[in-house]
């Protein structure tokens, strides 16, 4: 990586941590402030979409976020013994730019890093171990897939570059009304290719060989997004930069980023499930009408209403994951989209391990294996097995070994039945079991990716995951959202859809 692309994101950050930088009070010309805006949802998306709201429309509008749930959406914890463990979401890359700003705003800490090692498990044996050397993991690696691994290194870092222009653009105040439009605004025609063809389709096109992705490529897809490398290019890229060194997390659980936002913007959390929105005409002032949006919710006191001037929606509008039905719009908005989301499930096992169910000849003392990624092959019933420290690491704290009794996360297409859990553990002495719709089946080419915007000042955030579901791609959303509506709103169209402009900007960098 050179010096010019390492001091041109460090200007990126600085730049975003000066984000909402813009003051009305320098525009007058722009058109009064709606006065009231809903987010629907309080996952990282919606949490992070009202801060950013706050930040473009200013300390008089009211901002409603509704939950039904836990907020923090699929980041989740789960209290096992005297520690809390992370569910779901846990791990966010160095160059996620918008996660390491909040946790700066915030006045967040990362979680200690604690070293941990991998294997790859193709269900009856372990193909790859990594040793406690460095130089022993690059000759065992260079041996049996020769430049493969470090190239995959280098694609990934080309992609990633192009995706670090969104930064750039969010800092100038830049906006995309699709997702097509925000994934070219970064890669250009390349990104929408990778985004409608497989990860095998592109890695082979670059020269990768068919045994490196089995054996490499599809265990990392298949512990990020539980599928095969025949998901979409985009995603897939995504889903290898979580392979790179210096991933973290956030002290006391990635959940206390949303808690954390909501306080900041101060938005009035809502605990109710939205069941329908519809268009509402109303007089005003002036002698005209205005239109607004009308949420009907149910909470703990039953069933209510009120009227929004901008709504955001930001939970998956897909069969499983949303009943929200809408009226009175033209054309009609649907209530679920094609295509439906990948289950996942997440099983906490504080038990004795069981080496022998992976094939090692070692003993439970001397296995030091923190994380066991598995091959797509037939043996293979679970998707990865791994050794996981509590989300706040207390002075002092040692990863167990594996002779002794620890926390366990295993991901796995299906509920793990008690003969699955017997062949996996000696002993356990409590489960805890998540069942996720976590992020799509990406099956590409997926032509039909849902709008940013479902109608006039209606937003739909969730669209965004069908190019590549990360919490830094909720945050990138949200941003973008809330520029969209800020601009929309004003009718500032100068600010949306811009193409190219990354070498504009740079020179204003």
């Amino acid at each position: 990586m050179s010096v010019k692309t390492l001091s041109l994101r460090a200007l990126l950050f600085l730049g975003i941590c000066q984000t909402g930088r813009r003051s009305l009070a320098s525009a007058p010309e722009l058109r009064d402030q709606p006065k009231r805006i809903a987010v629907v949802g309080a996952g990282i998306g919606g949490t992070a979409t009202a801060f950013f709201l706050r930040q473009e429309f200013g300390t008089g509008v009211k901002i409603d976020v509704f939950e039904p749930g836990t907020v923090g959406g699929r980041l989740a914890t789960v209290k096992i013994g005297d520690y809390e463990f992370e569910t779901g979401g846990s791990v966010i890359h160095p160059l996620n730019l918008h996660m390491k700003h909040f946790i700066d705003k915030l006045g967040i800490s990362q979680r200690k890093d604690v070293p941990s090692k991998m294997a790859i498990f193709d269900g009856k044996e372990l193909t790859f171990e990594e040793s406690d050397w460095f130089i022993v993991n690059i000759l065992r690696l260079l041996w049996r897939y020769g430049l493969n691994f470090l190239r995959m290194h280098m694609w990934v870092e080309s992609v990633l570059d192009k995706f670090m222009r969104i930064y750039q653009y969010q800092q100038f105040g830049y906006s995309f009304s699709n997702v097509e439009k925000l994934l070219h605004a970064m890669g250009g025609d390349g990104f929408l290719t990778l985004a409608n063809q497989t990860l095998e389709e592109a890695m082979l096109g670059e020269g990768f060989s068919q045994i490196f992705l089995n054996d490499i490529v599809a265990p990392i897809t298949r512990v990020n997004y539980g599928q095969s490398v025949r998901i979409n290019g985009f995603v897939g890229a995504v889903s290898l930069a979580g392979a790179d060194p210096g991933l973290w997390a956030v002290d006391g659980g990635n959940k206390r980023v949303c808690l954390g936002l909501l306080y900041n913007c101060k938005a009035e959390l809502i605990p109710a499930r939205v069941t329908s929105i519809s268009v509402k005409v109303r007089p005003s002032k002036s002698g005209t009408t205005a239109s607004f949006y009308e949420i009907n919710y149910v909470g703990e006191s039953g069933s209510a209403h009120s009227l929004y001037d901008i709504v955001i929606i930001a939970t998956p509008l897909h069969l499983g994951k949303s009943d929200i039905s809408f009226s009175g719009f033209s054309p009609p908005i649907p209530s679920h989209y094609p295509g439906r989301y990948h289950q996942t499930v997440s099983t906490l096992v504080h038990g004795l391990l069981n080496v022998s169910y992976l094939g090692t000849s070692e003993r439970a003392s001397e296995f030091t294996v923190s994380d066991v990624l598995t091959t797509d092959s037939k043996d293979s019933v679970i998707n990865s097995l791994s050794s996981i420290d509590p989300v706040h690491i207390p002075p002092g704290y040692a990863r167990p070994p594996a002779s002794q009794t620890k926390v366990w996360k295993v991901f796995s297409p299906q509920p793990l039945t008690q003969e699955q859990l017997r062949h996996m553990f000696l002993s356990w002495d409590s489960v805890s079991e998540t069942q996720w719709l976590a992020y799509p089946a990406y099956r590409p080419p997926h032509r039909r990716t849902p709008p940013f915007i479902l109608h006039d000042r209606l937003y739909y955030l969730s669209a965004v995951e069908w190019a590549a579901s990360a919490m830094e791609m909720s945050a990138i959303s949200a941003r973008n959202l809330a520029l969209l509506a800020h601009h929309r709103w004003h009718s500032l169209g100068a600010k949306i859809d811009q193409e190219d402009l990354h070498t504009r900007l740079r020179g204003e960098l």
